[in-house]
């Protein structure tokens, strides 16, 4: 698991570049109090971090005076507080300049609206960020993450791989919808620390590299059902190591290991093994912390492990393989069933997610993610809008999401089938083209997705004519890369 490159940094401007933010309140104050309405600190949320429109239709409701000559009237005398004298920082000066020894791009991301945020750039120099964005080039601004997500749009940068620096809970709540790693350095209201979120007394203390150490790790993910060990396939174990190592995986969980091949993965590997029954089993490059679930569980079920990433996080990691008949996609494919008789055979499967899911919230603990990898032999709901497939529903229902579909939403653009890249017609000799189908799933409750796809080595040659292929399995991988929080 790697730590994701600083890609960009987004600057708040009021109160977290320049000292604004008392300046803003003093405009807000002077014009409240002309209205007979003075500030008290109450008042905070409605002010601070908010664009000049949201105050003035604030103070509008509450003094009964036109919002559009309340906002012309904050513009004035914020303006003129503005020209009279900016202050950057303590510290933000030094970080700007920073940043652009170590090529890393900053972006201004303000509430203000342009007029106001070209005042400040002329002062600070506008040649120190390579992108603006300000309450006039969106449409909703601050706390909506559409500010930060426009300056990642313009910087093309992913927001995971972004600092944002704020200093007041409305940006910090606009940064971290955004899916931001988030700094704040508090002007006049305190922030509380929180998961992605760290908060410091002064810019004077941040540096590059600690930004850097703010951002998330990677974790990549790796579901493979490896077809009875892989032994229908010569070389077997050398091109799984080569799967693996290909994927980039850091946790792979296992299905149809044939007893041994979680031990001996990794231990060509040198990774750590988790073995469970005659079926199951998971291999992760970061250390095991626990074994979860029945260590006896027969060929279909589920099992587990802890493993204790970067930044001493932990994630549970769950594999599971649900009973492969009646199968679904050949009941709707060449039976013609109703979808009501569909649903109605997934009983075993169901039961079999149901305990799956009952076990893994008995191992569960606050805080820590879970992820639930697995062949659950039927298709999904998201994908077949026809028949409401109860397996996966359940899963959802139960909070886990599907990290695929996340990543590819539209199921006929990007299929993801998995079943099966050496079964193009069926194997009874009929000829009937072969269901192709979407049926091994890495699911989610606690992580970010930043990609997912399917994975096959070359192009296998169909059943039974196997023996030479580079891809040592009847299934396609799946492979996710996760977003763990520093």
């Amino acid at each position: 698991m790697t730590r994701l490159p600083l890609q960009a940094v987004l600057f708040d401007m009021d109160g977290t570049l320049v000292d604004t933010e008392r300046l803003w309140w003093e405009a807000v104050e002077r014009v409240a109090a002309g209205l007979g309405r003075p500030l008290a600190e109450h008042d905070q949320p409605q002010v601070l971090g908010r664009a000049v429109e949201d105050t003035a239709d604030w103070l509008a409701d509450v003094t009964g005076a036109p919002a559009a000559g309340v906002a012309a009237d904050l513009h004035r005398e914020f303006a003129g507080r503005v020209r009279g004298g900016i202050v950057p920082r303590p510290g933000a000066l030094d970080l700007l300049d920073a940043l652009a020894r170590d090529g890393i791009p900053a972006a201004l991301v303000t509430a203000s609206p342009r007029s106001v945020a070209d005042t400040v750039l002329d002062a600070l120099g506008a040649g120190r960020f390579a992108v603006s964005v300000t309450a006039d080039d969106t449409v909703h601004t601050k706390p909506a993450p559409d500010p930060y997500l426009a300056a990642c749009r313009a910087l093309g940068a992913d927001p995971a791989g972004c600092v944002a620096v704020e200093d007041t809970p409305t940006g910090v709540a606009s940064a971290e919808a955004a899916g931001c790693a988030v700094l704040a350095v508090p002007s006049l209201v305190p922030i509380a620390a929180a998961p992605g979120r760290t908060v410091l007394s002064s810019l004077e203390e941040v540096t590059p590299e600690r930004l850097r150490s703010l951002l998330t790790h990677e974790l990549r993910v790796m579901s493979w059902n490896l077809w009875l060990g892989g032994s229908r396939v010569d070389d077997h174990r050398a091109k799984q190591v080569k799967a693996v190592l290909e994927a980039g995986a850091d946790v792979v969980g296992l299905q149809e290991t044939g007893g041994t091949a979680a031990q001996e993965l990794a231990e060509a590997l040198g990774w750590y093994h988790h073995r469970a029954g005659e079926n199951l089993g998971v291999i992760s490059r970061h250390p095991i912390t626990a074994r979860l679930g029945d260590p006896g569980v027969g060929f279909y079920g589920a099992a587990g492990v802890r493993i204790r990433v970067g930044g001493g996080r932990e994630v549970d990691v769950w594999t599971a393989h649900l009973h492969y008949t009646p199968y679904g996609p050949y009941e709707s494919a060449f039976d013609g069933l109703p979808a009501t008789v569909l649903i109605a055979h997934e009983e075993v499967r169901l039961a079999q997610m149901r305990d799956t899911l009952r076990r893994i919230e008995e191992s569960a603990d606050d805080g820590v993610p879970v992820v639930l990898v697995g062949d659950f032999n039927c298709p999904s709901h998201l994908d077949r809008p026809d028949v409401a497939w109860p397996v996966t529903r359940a899963a959802e229902e139960a909070g886990l999401r599907d990290s695929y579909r996340e990543a590819h939403p539209d199921p006929v653009r990007d299929p993801g089938h998995t079943w099966s890249p050496i079964h193009p017609v069926h194997e009874d000799g009929s000829g009937r083209p072969e269901p192709q189908d979407r049926i091994d799933y890495v699911l989610h409750r606690g992580l970010t997705v930043l990609d997912s796809r399917t994975a096959v080595t070359g192009t296998p040659r169909p059943w039974p004519d196997v023996a030479g292929n580079d891809w040592p399995s009847d299934h396609a991988a799946v492979i996710t890369a996760f977003a763990v929080p520093a």
